[in-house]
């Protein structure tokens, strides 16, 4: 064979080679329960897109998060496959402040920088931590101003690329810039780029139910009808997919209920204990003397100190909390412990839904649908292993 006809051959092989891989829609519902799923039935949800997914593809019994289990964090562990303590990203970004927002912030490999470098087209709507990342369509999680989950449309126009971006998708879709970008507008970006581009990967975060779960608290009628509503969306990204595609439905944590704030660290500084780490959902003794204070406060219910977590439990999720504590609590069920910016020990919280717990308080969504995955049933399994998963049905190696 002559050397021309054989480069040409190797060039039309690697060229359909890189055709024939699947086609992925990764769509993260933030703060969808694992919940919501197995109790569809009691709380009379209707998510028939969902149900479809689910009763056709692969699903999780349930995600164990990371520490913490926040936005931020955990949407760069899905890509990364490694604890926030090692990704570098550690907790969510609110401004002002500029922590967590450019991708080069990110301190290990990426799914999003393996499918770069394997030659794929990627598109990211709304994904945290995608500031001028590797991509080729990109409206990237960053705003000067937010009302609920809904962010500014100018500030996020102003980092998005291509530049023209958002002028492309308006012709598509004339409702599409309107002042605030919520997930009716990511939806119809994704649509776009789906119909119009056809990007070897897109990741889109869908943020509502998250902001309505903050205010009225999770499984309420307010945030049923939100996963309602996501359903409806989910539904309309599989209308535009392209055939052979394939689509998973992740989330990034569970939701509790919180009826009662409490700030430890005040209460034991007024025993002479300065040394006490409370996050949200865990406080952490670095001591003895401050593990003696939380089992003695423990026995007392307005404090609501919870489940004592075991040392080996610890050791399964690396974190910036002090290493090898004395002794670590959650909270009891409808507690949070945080600061009082008022001095009070015990207050009623301005948020009656929460996240940031412990990972092992409940369980995040993994759903994976397409034409070459069967239905099956998965175990629980860590929230690491998301990246693995994604990363080979787009055939491509996250190291």
């Amino acid at each position: 064979m002559k050397r021309p006809l054989r480069i040409f051959l190797s060039c039309w092989v690697a060229i359909a080679t890189l055709a024939a891989k699947q086609p992925l829609v990764v769509v993260s519902v933030d703060g969808l329960d694992n919940r919501y799923l197995t109790n569809a039935d009691q709380m009379g949800l209707k998510i028939p897109n969902l149900r479809r997914l689910m009763r056709e593809g692969q699903v999780s019994k349930g995600v164990i998060g990371v520490v913490p289990t926040v936005t931020w964090p955990s949407h760069t562990t899905m890509i990364t496959g490694v604890d926030p303590i090692k990704h570098g990203i550690l907790a969510n970004w609110r401004p002002p402040g500029e922590k967590y927002l450019d991708y080069s912030q990110i301190k290990v490999p990426t799914l999003i920088g393996a499918a770069h470098a394997a030659g794929l087209t990627i598109a990211t709507i709304n994904w945290p931590v995608t500031v001028d990342a590797p991509v080729d369509w990109n409206i990237p999680e960053y705003f000067a101003t937010r009302r609920g989950a809904a962010q500014d449309r100018r500030t996020v126009e102003s980092k998005s690329k291509p530049a023209d971006l958002f002028e492309k998708i308006a012709q598509a879709y004339p409702s599409f810039p309107q002042e605030w970008m919520d997930d009716r507008n990511r939806t119809q970006a994704a649509m776009y780029l789906l119909q119009h581009e056809k990007p070897d990967m897109l990741l889109i975060h869908l943020a509502d139910l998250d902001s309505e779960a903050h205010d009225n608290g999770p499984y309420t009628r307010e945030a049923k009808a939100i996963v309602e509503r996501s359903d409806e969306l989910i539904g309309q990204i599989l209308s535009v997919m392209p055939a052979g595609s394939a689509m998973a439905v992740v989330s990034d944590h569970g939701f509790e209920k919180v009826n009662t704030t409490v700030d430890l660290v005040s209460l034991a500084k007024q025993q002479g204990i300065t040394n006490l780490v409370q996050s949200g959902g865990i406080v952490v003794a670095p001591d003895q003397r401050a593990a003696e204070f939380l089992r003695q406060t423990a026995k007392d219910s307005r404090y609501g100190i919870g489940r004592e977590i075991g040392k080996d439990e610890l050791a399964k999720f690396p974190s910036s909390l002090p290493p090898n504590p004395a002794a670590a609590f959650e909270p009891a069920e409808g507690f949070m412990f945080t600061r009082s910016p008022k001095g009070e020990v015990i207050s009623h919280p301005e948020e009656i839904g929460n996240h940031g717990h412990w990972p092992m308080r409940y369980r995040a969504v993994f759903i994976l649908w397409g034409k070459s995955t069967p239905h099956e049933a998965l175990p629980e399994f860590s929230m690491k292993e998301i990246a693995g998963k994604l990363a080979r049905v787009i055939e491509v190696r996250l190291n």
